[in-house]
């Protein structure tokens, strides 16, 4: 299998971190270029601090951290500090981090790697809201054909929204950056609800990570503990939803995961459905496919990887 050069694009958020992580712990199949930051789970002097103590836990303090977005292309940030708690990373107890945030903007960063890469080279992978994506693609459209593949955890499909009855997090925190991802043209991969409510971390999978005995271990088991909670009370899951690692999962084994070709859309014009992800699934409308959404996994085989990848940190 080919190495992905990735850019990670995140917002951490526990399941973020983890995300970071897997990563991070999956040289063989990930060379990460650097992780960009936006705001959306909480703040972004939050989210590019987080990304830095993540790093600095896996003992890789030369992974470039850039700060993007400070909000939405077009509306009011709205966080989820009622998820993740006030820091993000709740249940975690990681110290203020010591390397250095890049001084460049993370929109720029994405742009001149891309202008610099051969043509179909580059994977992005938003796993928050996807503010950063659509500047750089707004500012250079001339990076689309440098873009192999964007990857992206958000929507829901079969599923109801996690944020309002229509929308999940990620896409309605920035509806319309994420139609200018999806409308540019680039292979979209999309991880909604529909698969990562099936990525459970059960007690017993939690235990996994705390087994490994390890700082990286500790941590994740503490701060998974603290993020389970709120989606196991909700929905009466037997245990939290671990969305964002899904996308780097499939980036390093793609059969774990199945789904289909649709056509997908965004509402990004009505507040009562803002940020729905309408996916063709039976191709009533008959029009060309512009997306690859997932709707199934292989939750063993997805543990059975992240708890080996991160044993290796």
């Amino acid at each position: 299998m080919q190495k992905s050069n990735v850019i990670l694009d995140c917002d951490p958020g526990q399941d973020d971190a983890v995300a970071i992580l897997l990563a991070l712990a999956s040289p063989e199949e990930i060379n990460l270029l650097g992780i960009t930051t936006v705001a959306g789970n909480v703040p972004l002097e939050l989210t590019q601090s987080n990304a830095r103590r993540i790093c600095e836990l896996a003992g890789r303090r030369d992974v470039r951290v850039f700060a993007g977005a400070s909000r939405p292309l077009m509306r009011d940030l709205v966080t989820a500090e009622w998820i993740h708690g006030k820091t993000g990373l709740d249940g975690s107890d990681l110290p203020e981090p010591t390397m250095p945030l890049q001084e460049e903007h993370a929109v720029n960063f994405i742009v001149q790697t891309c202008l610099e890469a051969e043509d179909n080279s580059i994977t992005i992978c938003p796993i928050g809201p996807m503010t950063n994506v659509a500047l750089a693609m707004m500012q250079a459209p001339q990076i689309i054909p440098k873009i192999k593949q964007v990857v992206c955890m958000g929507g829901a499909i079969k599923e109801f929204g996690n944020t309002t009855p229509a929308a999940e997090f990620n896409i309605y925190v920035d509806p319309q950056a994420a139609k200018v991802v999806l409308n540019s043209g680039v292979d979209f991969v999309m991880m909604p609800l529909d698969v990562t409510h099936k990525a459970l971390v059960t007690p017993e999978r939690l235990q996994r990570f705390k087994d490994l005995n390890s700082p990286v271990g500790d941590v994740c088991g503490g701060m998974l503990d603290y993020f389970n909670r709120f989606d196991m009370s909700r929905y009466g899951f037997d245990g939290g939803p671990l969305h964002d690692p899904c996308v780097i999962a499939y980036l390093i084994d793609s059969d774990i995961f199945k789904g289909r070709e649709v056509h997908l859309d965004i509402e990004t014009s009505s507040e009562l459905t803002m940020g729905q992800t309408l996916a063709d699934w039976w191709n009533i409308m008959e029009r060309e496919p512009n997306a690859f959404v997932c709707d199934d996994l292989d939750h063993e085989r997805f543990f059975q990887l992240l708890t080996e990848r991160l044993g290796r940190l």
